[in-house]
């Protein structure tokens, strides 16, 4: 006579996770919108007649119509294009701002928390010494200094923006140092870079996910807001805070130039909000049954 077992594998951290992150509705909504905005970005200039640079003064200004579904601007440039276009400028410069800041911060936290003592004082203290400058003041410093372009827009973020990110990780590291479990592969001999990876750094996902995907939607309004000071991408290239500067002496009689691209901005802050909010819930280690 055969019995047949009926024991079943927990499932894994990450399973566990992208399970509760999958039954959130309003966060699976949010990476719904995020994957159409994706979409919109690389699709409408590849299949649109126009491009973001292309003028036309005798179709200046137009309002919405069939052929320019967003009008068009004081140079008869389709809104729609530019729009599109400037999609790719802003989530670029906020992806890779946010990548930067994640591994730096990841490593600058974490190999303070696991070393303690002097080291970690002194390292916090330099953090703090620069988490102290206005984070806007030094960008605009670096964006004046150096050439104006996506890159130097990058790399005067990615100065100072990690420090959130390393205080978290360390805090985080900290707390979880004190589990009996941290305590247990500490005798058994495992090595810091090992109890990083494979222990510490997946129950603090939650944080560092929502850390994440809050420093894009920052980083997307902060080039946005260089661009309207005139500080960011140059002419002719979009950017949707270039757009806003460009619409501002037109929202009198023109306001479709300047909704557009500001719709767009707050459609993809509200759903990066959405989608780290949903990460942080998914992956609460507190959360798990």
């Amino acid at each position: 006579m055969s019995y047949t077992s009926s024991y079943k594998p927990l499932p894994t951290f990450w399973e566990d996770g992208a399970l509760r992150f999958y039954k959130n509705r309003s966060a699976m909504v949010a990476l719904f919108v995020l994957f159409l905005l994706l979409l919109f970005s690389f699709l409408v200039p590849i299949f649109s007649s126009y491009t973001y640079y292309t003028t036309s003064l005798a179709n200046k200004n137009l309002m919405p119509c069939r052929e320019h579904l967003f009008g068009t601007d004081e140079l008869g440039r389709s809104i729609l294009v530019r729009t599109a276009f400037g999609a790719r400028i802003s989530l670029l410069i906020g992806f890779s701002a946010a990548f930067i800041d994640m591994v730096v911060g990841i490593f600058y936290g974490g190999f303070a928390a696991l070393r303690g003592g002097k080291i970690e004082q002194i390292l916090m203290r330099f953090a703090d010494i620069l988490h102290s400058l206005p984070y806007l003041l030094v960008v605009i410093l670096l964006t004046i200094i150096l050439e104006q372009g996506i890159l130097t827009i990058i790399l005067a973020m990615a100065c100072t923006g990690w420090i959130n990110m390393a205080r978290i990780v360390r805090s985080q590291i900290i707390s979880l140092q004190e589990q009996d479990f941290i305590t247990a592969m500490r005798t058994l001999g495992a090595s810091d870079s090992r109890l990083l990876f494979k222990h510490l750094l997946p129950n603090c996902f939650g944080p560092i996910a929502t850390t994440v995907t809050l420093s894009i939607p920052h980083a997307i309004f902060t080039e946005a807001f260089l661009s309207f000071l005139g500080l960011g991408v140059r002419a002719p290239v979009a950017s949707w805070g270039a757009m806003v500067n460009d619409a501002l002496p037109a929202l009198t009689f023109y306001p479709h130039r300047l909704f557009f691209p500001a719709l767009f901005i707050s459609i993809t802050m509200l759903v990066f909000n959405i989608i780290g909010d949903g990460l942080c819930d998914a992956f609460d280690p507190r959360l798990r049954k």
